[in-house]
Formats: structure tokens, sequence, C-alpha cells
């Protein structure tokens, strides 16, 4: 390409920039012009554009969780569930990248629905063009293309679907991560309890065993017994050395949840909730169906490729462009011309022409494509999650029966059969081997025990998780130890 050179006589004087400063505003009046005749925001969209501004002030936590202000939750022993779930939202980086996403999304939505940037065009004629009017010098133009109507719109509205979805991958993402909290947290506080259950058992099997030794000495024939109390007392110190060794694996879970070191130490919770919940299966399912964010994710990609759809028809019709030159001429060479000097201002009007036909609809059929897949993959995945819920309902009441069977039941009676045998056995009418095995069935239930006071609170989660909400609690209360 080739440039002229500036010389004195090429500079545009002031009556040209005055002259393109004019139709300057003509252009961004055009502009606005294309607006109105596009079609005024809906209301869905306006909604979007007040979700952007708030989205760009408030951070990625939500306002339900206890307010911290700036610094982190302090963990320790006081510590509640809440705590964790507050430092979780507060700190984790998956969450905060999710939402960051949702905001980038929703940024996308103005940037779509802007007309494309006006074009200002200048040409130098190399060899002046004389006329009779005199010889022109430079050449200006602006000008603004068109999308055919209705076409920014739908931009706007593939756009738009394109963040809800993000949003409610956000929320998925929430719901995901207090979950994982929630269930490392309770899998802790059994862990605690199990450990602490051993330990008990540990000191009473080392105390029957010591008996045992004793009265072996003084020549009773306990020896199968002595023998017996030891293997059991090895067993339980391995399940115990088993048992803090698993902690390690739980508290990096939680760290990792939380975004601390693998490592940083975490107090073992010392109490669980057992709130009374109400749970009716018709109503968890239409939750499910109406609120789980994955499906409403999914929902909003439907949307957006049915609206991509219309657009692509979009394609079968003409872009306008509109403008205006300005010409910029010289007195004529002649004195006493009519109109020297006088600049011609010039309208233009071009459309580009859509003859590819093949292509506009290959692009519509895809379209179309991805819009079934999209309604195929919302059926898919809400039959994967109706199956999940049918599991965490299982767990759940499962969960609940057990209690109430160790609790009231189990638990109590292995408590005062190992008693009576261990009463029987100092008076001389039971055998050692029957304190032996009380004890192991006292330990059996007990850990059952804790294991399902574990087990109800994480398929409760889940639960919720799927549901896309808190489930309604009829009381509150803590409970930790079986009476």
């Amino acid at each position: 390409m080739m440039y002229p050179i500036a010389t004195k006589r090429s500079q545009p004087d002031e009556r040209t920039f005055s002259t393109m400063k004019h139709y300057a505003v003509i252009a961004v009046a055009g502009t606005v012009t294309a607006l109105v005749l596009g079609g005024c925001a809906s209301l869905e969209e306006r909604s979007a554009f007040q979700d952007l501004v708030a989205a760009r002030r408030m951070p990625h936590v939500s306002e339900d969780l206890p307010s911290t202000g700036p610094d982190l939750p302090t963990l320790d022993e006081g510590s509640t569930l809440a705590d964790y779930l507050a430092y979780a939202a507060l700190n984790n980086p998956g969450l905060e990248a999710a939402f960051n996403r949702w905001k980038a999304a929703l940024e996308r939505v103005p940037q779509v629905r802007s007309l494309p940037d006006p074009r200002f065009n200048y040409g130098y004629y190399i060899r002046e063009v004389e006329t009779r009017v005199g010889p022109q010098r430079h050449k200006f133009g602006l000008s603004q293309m068109f999308p055919w109507f209705g076409t920014l719109e739908l931009q706007g509205d593939v756009a738009l679907e394109a963040a809800n979805a993000e949003r409610q991958r956000y929320e998925a993402a929430k719901l995901d991560l207090f979950y994982r909290v929630k269930r490392s947290y309770y899998e802790y506080y059994y862990l605690g309890r199990a450990i602490a259950v051993t330990e008990e058992n540990i000191q009473l099997l080392t105390y029957l065993e010591a008996v045992a030794r004793t009265k072996y000495t003084a020549g009773a024939p306990t020896h199968a017994a002595v023998i017996k109390a030891q293997v059991e007392l090895g067993k339980l110190e391995d399940q115990l050395r088993a048992l803090r060794d698993f902690v390690r694996p739980v508290v990096a879970e939680l760290n990792a949840a939380l975004n601390r070191p693998s490592g940083a130490s975490l107090p073992i919770p010392k109490t669980l909730p057992q709130e009374a919940v109400s749970l009716s299966d018709e109503r968890l399912f239409i939750w499910l169906k109406e609120r789980n964010p994955e499906l409403q994710a999914i929902d909003s990609m439907a949307a957006k490729e049915k609206a991509a759809v219309d657009l692509a028809k979009k394609e079968y019709f003409p872009d306008i462009t509109v403008g205006v030159d300005y010409i910029e001429t010289d007195s004529a060479l002649m004195p006493g011309t009519r109109d020297s000097g006088k600049d011609p201002v010039v309208g233009m009007l071009s459309i580009n022409v859509p003859v590819w036909r093949g292509k506009y609809r290959a692009a519509e059929r895809e379209a179309e494509a991805r819009y079934e897949a999209s309604l195929r993959e919302r059926s898919d995945r809400e039959n994967t999650l109706v199956a999940r819920l049918e599991r965490a309902l299982y767990g759940f009441r499962d969960a609940e029966r057990k209690i109430d069977l160790y609790r009231d039941a189990l638990v109590p009676k292995a408590e005062q059969s190992l008693k009576v045998t261990q009463q029987s056995y100092e008076s001389g009418r039971a055998d050692f081997l029957d304190v032996i095995d009380a004890q192991r069935v006292l330990l059996e239930f007990e850990l059952s025990y804790e294991r399902a006071l574990a087990n109800r609170s994480q398929r409760l989660a889940e639960i919720e998780m799927l549901v896309g909400r808190e489930i309604p609690r009829a009381g509150e209360g803590e409970s930790s130890e079986y009476p």
C-alpha cells in the first residue's frame, strides 16, 4: 500500500474537521435509531442487565450465610457446621471461579446486543479529480451496518440464556460445595465417636484380660480365656489404629473444601444436630424437577439453542449499511464559476446478498440438532437425578430406622447383657468367653449407632443438594449420645 506524502496543501482545514464532527453526530444518531428500530429490550433482558449490575458489586457468597465481615470464621472447638459452611463459601476458589464465569457470561449480553462499530473511511486523491466546481482533494465517509430486524434481540436472548445457565452452574457448585463440607464434617464426627467408643472398649477389655490372668495365676483353668482376651484386645487395637489413620484423609477432604492446607488441624466435632424433618416423596421429586440447578442450567441451554435456531433463520435476510460520504473540493480554476468550491455530500445505502442458501440451511439444522440434544440431555439427567434421590431417600430412612433400633433397643439391651454376664462371671456362674462375646456385641452396636447417625445426616445433606433447597425442619435439637 502506498501512502501519500503529507504537504501543507493536503492537511484538512478547520472546515473539514467541522464537517467530520457533523457527520459523526449523524452516525451516532443513526445508531440510536437502529436500537429503537430493533425493538426495546424485553423484561427478561432488562432483568438480566439489573442482575449484571448487582453481580458486579456483590460477593459470591449467598446472603443467607452468617455475616462474618472481611475475615474468615475461626474454626475451633466452639465452631458449628454453619461456621464451616461460611468459611467454605468465603474461601473456596472453585465456587468463586463459578461465580466469575457467571459474571463473565452476563457481560456478554450488552456486547452482542449492540450494533457493530461505525466505520470511518478516508480517501486522498493522489491525482486530484478536476470538476467544473473545482478539484476534489479528500473524501471522508461514515457508515453504519444494521443487522436485519430482530437479529440483535435474538443475539441478546442467546447470550442471556447462556448467562442463566452459568448462574445455575454456580448455584450447583455452591450446593455441591456445601454437600462436600457436610459429608466430610459428619464423617469426621463419626470417626471421633468411633475412636472414643473403641478406646472405652479397649479399657474394659484390658481390665477383663487382667482379671483373667489373675485367675489363671491363681490356678483357675482360664488359660483359653486369657488367650481369647488377648486376641480380642489385639483386634481392637488394630481397629483403633485404622480409625486414627483414617482421620487424616477425612480432614484432608474437609480442608480441600475449605481451601486450607491438607494437613491443617481441625477439631473433631463433638455433637451432631438431629433435626426432625418431614419428607414427602411427591414434594421432593417436584422440587428436584423444578429447582435442581443442574436441570435448570440444561433448561437455559435448551432455551439458548432454541433462540439460536431463530437466529440462524436471520441469515437468510440481508444486513443493511447506510452511510454518508463528504468530498472536500477546492475552488474552481475559472473565476466566477457557479457553485465554485462546493463540497458534495453523498448518501450511501448497501446490502449484502445472502445467496449461499446451503450454508444458511446447514447452520439452521445445526442449531436444531443442538436444541434436540439439549432436550434429550435434560431428560437423561432428570432420570439420573431421580434415581439418585431414590437411593438417598432409602439411605436416609434406613439410617433413621437403625437409629431408633440401636438407641431404643439394641444398645440398652447389649449394655444390660454385658453387665449381667460380667456379674455372673465374677460370681463363677458364667464363662469368661461369654463376657468377651457380650463386650464384642456391645461395641458393634455402639459403632453401628454412631454410623447410622452420620449416615442420616449425610443422606439429608445429599437430598438437599439434589432438590436445590433446605428441607423444612419440624424442630431443632442436638443429640450425639445414646441413652
